[in-house]
């Protein structure tokens, strides 16, 4: 990819694309991806998103997306109160 193509407009026409439901898009000329293609895929994370990462248990994520759309706040509220509670505020 060269600077000019970083400086050229685009020409699609962008409110054409967003009235279009998804059984308008002609999806003919895509193969179909196998599933080889997706025992050999990769998932790709920016280095700036892969650090805040964490794994949960699928019964704690469960439990908290039924809280609410907000479960992400809510579960970043419940890690602070346990650290401000915990009396040890981390080694640094």
């Amino acid at each position: 990819m060269s600077v000019n193509d970083l400086n050229n407009t685009s020409r699609t026409d962008w409110a054409a694309l967003e009235a279009m439901t998804d059984e308008d898009i002609d999806y003919s000329d895509i193969p179909p991806l196998s599933d080889e293609f997706f025992e050999n895929a990769t998932l790709r994370i920016p280095a700036t998103r892969a650090n805040d990462l964490i794994e949960l248990d699928s019964e704690v994520i469960t439990w908290f997306r039924k809280q609410g759309a907000e479960y992400k706040t809510l579960i970043n509220s419940v890690l602070r109160r346990y650290i401000e509670n915990s009396g040890d505020q981390g080694a640094g």
